[in-house]
């Protein structure tokens, strides 16, 4: 059956990834982000090779954003099956030195602002009993590493909420997953400076965070995503954990 798909955070990474996995396997995609211009760019890439796909603005951290973008793609694809959250942005700051403002941002990006997605879809997802919400983590929920205080706090509190929800809309016909991935090569802090590398590296090596060099590609992820969406009704893929492979010697 037909199955649109919102993808939040869509214009890179993951979600780019997750988008062009899921319309080459026969899923309409809607694409959002703050930079909807690469939505648009994706968008035509993946009508040109046979999908279907639609781009609009979205801000996870603005309610009417966050609305109209559901209702546009509602319009556009029809009723949402499938929502997957991978909007996100890592500052690198010990906790103790941010600002209660700096810290709050990443809450409101990787945790508050995957509640407003969720209570704008999941009602109607509920309603027609069918959907599936899968929600992007990260392996520092159970590897936290130094001088991402506020983005390992939101990761842990959306862990939280998706265990509360998977009870919450048990027997509802609505799933939840979990896809955890570690270590990719995204857009988030691809643009830290080699010094900036260089001192994290040595800050979380010692806590064995670093123990080969293996990166994954944004596309393991997306196929986990993929996995999850389509096992079949009466399954529950509650977690996905993706690990990068260290490299043979």
């Amino acid at each position: 059956m037909r199955r649109p798909v919102l993808i939040a955070g869509a214009s890179s990474g993951i979600g780019a990834a997750t988008a062009e996995i899921l319309a080459a396997g026969g899923y309409p995609v809607a694409l959002g982000a703050r930079r909807t211009e690469i939505c648009e760019q994706l968008a035509a890439k993946i009508t040109a090779d046979g999908g279907e796909a639609f781009a609009a603005p979205l801000d996870v951290a603005d309610d009417d954003s966050v609305t109209a973008f559901v209702e546009a793609a509602t319009t556009a694809l029809g009723e949402p099956e499938v929502l997957v959250t991978s909007a996100g942005a890592v500052e690198l700051q010990r906790t103790h030195e941010s600002t209660p403002a700096e810290f709050a941002a990443q809450v409101q990006i990787h945790l508050v602002g995957v509640q407003r997605l969720v209570a704008v879809v999941v009602p109607g997802m509920k309603a027609r009993q069918r959907g599936d919400i899968v929600f992007i983590s990260s392996d520092v929920v159970i590897r936290p590493r130094p001088n991402m205080g506020g983005y390992v706090a939101a990761k842990h509190g959306l862990e939280g909420m998706a265990r509360a929800m998977l009870m919450e809309l048990e027997g509802t016909g609505v799933r939840v997953g979990v896809v955890r991935p570690g270590p990719t090569l995204t857009g988030m802090g691809m643009d830290w400076d080699h010094a900036t590398l260089a001192a994290l590296f040595d800050e979380w090596t010692p806590w064995g965070l670093m123990r080969h060099a293996g990166y994954l590609k944004p596309a393991d992820v997306g196929n986990a995503v993929a996995a999850m969406v389509a096992t079949r009704r009466g399954a529950h893929l509650t977690l996905i954990e993706v690990q990068p492979e260290a490299p043979v010697t």
